[in-house]
């Protein structure tokens, strides 16, 4: 009895998490005016604009405070429960690799930055910006190199992350972004730098574009969990007959 009660605790905050989270990607998405409008607007959007914001960072943070309580409740629960500590052990690792939940561990940090402006390189436009797809690669040779966890300027690279040039922009999980551009990576140090240095390799290319690069072994790093929400429409579980 005493472990159906510590999975129904569990099941009722997480829940209430869901609510919260739908209540405030609602909001946000609610508030968008969309297209072009008068000038004469524009101030009460920026207004609405700021307040939707504060909105979301409160939503975020009532998250945050009742993660934590949904997480102690289980390692509580599983301390009296060996069943339900097999659950919640699995269930990390499920969020590890899902991308939800902040990770720390030792790694590298690289910043990209756009050339020193020169004749050949002028500062009229971002080379790593119109250079995205150099990005791309980068996080695919990380990955190649086992890295367990990847940000760039913050944004948690799960499965369903698309890097992709958007106007002024490059957009990360649909988060404007610019340079210099902060990639956090955890994993083996040595193994990361050694595949992304290889000779003719992607640092090297990226070099080749006049970008500056700079990588920094550490110890212990954190990468951020992944700040929106995942929506599937048309994959689904497959339930064995």
């Amino acid at each position: 009895m005493k472990k159906y009660s510590g999975m129904v605790v569990i099941g009722l905050l997480a829940m209430f998490i869901g609510l919260v989270i739908s209540i405030q990607i609602t909001t946000t998405q609610g508030s968008d005016p969309g297209g072009l409008v008068p000038v004469a607007k524009a101030q009460g959007y920026l207004e609405q604009l700021k307040q939707v914001r504060v909105e979301k960072d409160a939503a975020v943070q009532e998250l945050n405070e009742l993660e934590a309580r949904l997480d102690k409740i289980e390692k509580e629960k599983a301390d009296e429960d060996f069943f339900l500590k097999g659950i919640v052990s699995d269930l990390e690792k499920y969020k590890i690799a899902a991308g939800v939940v902040d990770v720390k561990g030792p790694g590298v940090v690289i910043t990209v930055d756009d050339p020193i402006p020169t004749e050949e390189f002028t500062n009229e436009y971002s080379v790593i910006m119109l250079r995205y797809e150099l990005l791309l690669s980068l996080v695919n040779k990380m990955k190649d190199a086992g890295a367990e966890a990847i940000s760039i300027n913050g944004q948690r690279i799960i499965a369903t992350t698309e890097i992709s040039l958007a106007g002024d922009n490059v957009n990360i999980n649909t988060v404007p972004t610019a340079p210099p551009y902060i990639i956090k990576a955890i994993g083996n140090p040595d193994t990361i730098e050694s595949t992304i240095t290889i000779r003719f390799g992607i640092i090297e290319q990226m070099k080749n574009y006049g970008l500056r690069i700079n990588i920094d072994k550490q110890d212990e790093l954190k990468v951020p969990r992944y700040s929106g929400i995942i929506k599937y429409r048309y994959a689904e579980s497959v339930v064995e007959e």
